[in-house]
């Protein structure tokens, strides 16, 4: 009786081979088991034994380290952007791109524990065009690529609303840029003074707050000039960007400053704040048009002190970084830049 078993089980698992079951099937696998007298494989019938044993995770990638660093780099790499003149914007900084370093991901990447993540490691590729490329041209904004915006604090009288000013500024840890007048500067040495310490940035705004375009060579080089003389005597500060007062300039004014070595910043959006509009209003419509490269003209008046901070918080809710005019109009990236 038992050969007859054997023997059908033998018929039964020809035939599951012949239909396309396969030996490898569990109840084939069994059925021939049986035949040689061996445990049937308990692992079920749903799936094959591959399946249904759990992947062991080695910690070793699909392709090989540095293939699929190489492989990656070329994925995260972004292209610089060229400083260019806009015809409505004048000049407009660069930005850098970025690129992998292939040799040091590769040897941080090689001591790590399996299943940690690479820790890509990346360096700036500057642009072929930079700023200082583009010769005499007044600035407006800094590059639309790069998340930055700033706050320009022209300073020619309001002393009793900087330093509540500069209290929320700290509160907030934003570094603004103040361009003082000259005259204002003689005046008020250590108000001054404070404003640098505090970790401000200190720049030209000529010296007795005339209108540039009407000035004669001469009367124009003197302004610029002896304000960046006054800004590294009184602060030792070596000015490099000149706002021309009431936004007033020409070619000349231009010229001139780009001569002393600096260049002529004006703003993206200003307050108007010398206006006394309610400070609410002044916050909506910052922060309403705020965008990636804008310089925020304001002065040291009631408006811009009751609305510096709902600025600075509306600013960076739409994702900006407040900076220094010298940090936005920079072509260098953010050293915290992400890696998407």
């Amino acid at each position: 009786m038992g050969a007859n078993v054997n023997k059908a089980a033998m018929v039964l698992a020809c035939l599951a081979v012949v239909i396309g079951i396969g030996r490898s099937a569990p109840p084939v696998r069994n059925m021939l088991a049986a035949v040689h007298g061996e445990a049937p494989d308990e692992r079920g019938s749903g799936a094959s034994a591959a399946a249904a044993a759990p992947q062991k995770n080695t910690g070793e990638p699909k392709e090989p380290l540095r293939r699929l660093i190489e492989r990656k780099a070329s994925e995260l790499r972004q292209e610089p952007l060229n400083a260019r003149v806009d015809r409505v914007w004048k000049a407009i900084p660069g930005y850098n791109g970025r690129e992998v370093d292939v040799e040091a991901t590769y040897r941080k990447a090689s001591v790590l524990q399996p299943g940690e993540q690479i820790p890509y490691v990346f360096r700036q590729i500057k642009p072929e065009v930079s700023l200082e490329d583009l010769g005499a041209q007044p600035i407006y904004r800094g590059n639309p690529a790069k998340p930055f915006a700033s706050l320009m604090i022209n300073v020619a009288w309001g002393n009793e609303f900087i330093k509540p000013m500069l209290d929320i500024l700290d509160e907030e840890k934003v570094k603004a840029t103040f361009f003082l007048d000259g005259t204002w500067l003689s005046k008020n040495r250590e108000l001054a003074l404070e404003i640098k310490n505090r970790g401000h940035e200190m720049e030209n705004h000529a010296y007795t707050h005339p209108n540039m375009s009407r000035l004669s060579r001469e009367r124009a080089q003197l302004e610029i000039a002896k304000t960046k003389d006054l800004l590294k005597s009184s602060l030792g500060v070596e000015n490099k960007w000149f706002a021309p007062p009431s936004g007033d300039f020409n070619a000349q004014t231009v010229e001139i400053a780009q001569g002393l070595g600096l260049k002529t910043v004006l703003w993206t959006l200003d307050t108007v704040d010398w206006r006394h509009p309610p400070a609410d209003a002044v916050v909506a419509k910052i922060t309403s048009k705020a965008e990636p490269g804008s310089l925020i003209l304001m002065h040291p008046t009631d408006t811009s002190s009751q609305a510096l901070r709902g600025m600075i918080r509306g600013i960076r809710a739409k994702g900006l970084r407040l900076a220094t005019v010298s940090e936005t109009l920079s072509a260098e990236r953010p050293e915290d830049d992400a890696v998407e």
